[in-house]
C-alpha cells in the first residue's frame, strides 16, 4: 500500500483498482516498455535504449508488485516472439545471450523502484525519486554485467556492458524523477 499521500494521489492507487483495470494497466505498461525499447543506439554487445527509464517509471507509478508483474509480462511477450525487445527483437534466445542478465534484472529493478516509491521516494520528493531510479539502474548494470562477464569475460563486460551505460543511467534517472515530479504536481493539489 502506498504510504506517501502525494504519491498515492499521483499514482491513483493502481493497486486498489479493480482487477480488470489492473490488467489494462499491465497491458499499457508492456506497450510503453516496448515503445521505449525501440528508442535505441545500437552498440555491441548491449544496445543503449530507453528500457531502464521505462522499467523504473513503471515500478514507481505501478508500485512494486504490479510494476514487477508488468515487466514479467513484457518478458513473456518477448519470449513468445513478440517484437518488444530492443529495436524490435524477439525470441527466447535473448534470455541466454549477452543481454540476458539485464533482462532478468528488469523485474527486480521495477520492484525496487516501486517499493521505494511506496515509501515516498517519488512524486513530491524528486531527489529521492532520482536516487531510487539511480539505484534501479545500478542493480540492472550489476546483474547485467555479471551475466555478461560469464559470456565475454569480466574486462570486456565492464568495458562494453557497464561503462557506456553509467552516464545514461544517471540521465535517465534524472528524466524519470522529473517526469514523476511533473505527474505528482499535475495530479496533486498544491497544499499550503
Amino acid at each position: 500500500m502506498v504510504t506517501d499521500k502525494s504519491v498515492a494521489s499521483a499514482l491513483g492507487n493502481i493497486q486498489d483498482k479493480p482487477l480488470l483495470w489492473q490488467v489494462g494497466a499491465v497491458l499499457a505498461g508492456t506497450v510503453f516498455l516496448a515503445a521505449a525499447s525501440y528508442v535505441e543506439v545500437p552498440l555491441v554487445p548491449v544496445p543503449v535504449n530507453m528500457q531502464t527509464l521505462a522499467v523504473t517509471l513503471i515500478g514507481a507509478v505501478y508500485g512494486w508488485r504490479l510494476g514487477a508483474l508488468t515487466v514479467i509480462a513484457w518478458l513473456v511477450e518477448a519470449a513468445l516472439g513478440m517484437p518488444v525487445l530492443s529495436g524490435g527483437a524477439a525470441g527466447a534466445h535473448h534470455f541466454v545471450g549477452p543481454t540476458a542478465g539485464y533482462l532478468f534484472a528488469f523485474p527486480l529493478v521495477a520492484a525496487l523502484t516501486g517499493w521505494l516509491a511506496e515509501r515516498g521516494w517519488s512524486g513530491q520528493r524528486p531527489v529521492l525519486a532520482f536516487l531510487s531510479m539511480a539505484l534501479g539502474n545500478a542493480v540492472c548494470l550489476v546483474l547485467g554485467g555479471m551475466w555478461l562477464a560469464v559470456v565475454i569475460g569480466p574486462q570486456d563486460a565492464w568495458t562494453f556492458g557497464v561503462v557506456p551505460f553509467l552516464a545514461g543511467g544517471l540521465l535517465k534517472s534524472a528524466l524519470g524523477a522529473s517526469l514523476l515530479y511533473a505527474l505528482s504536481r499535475r495530479k496533486s493539489p498544491k497544499s499550503e
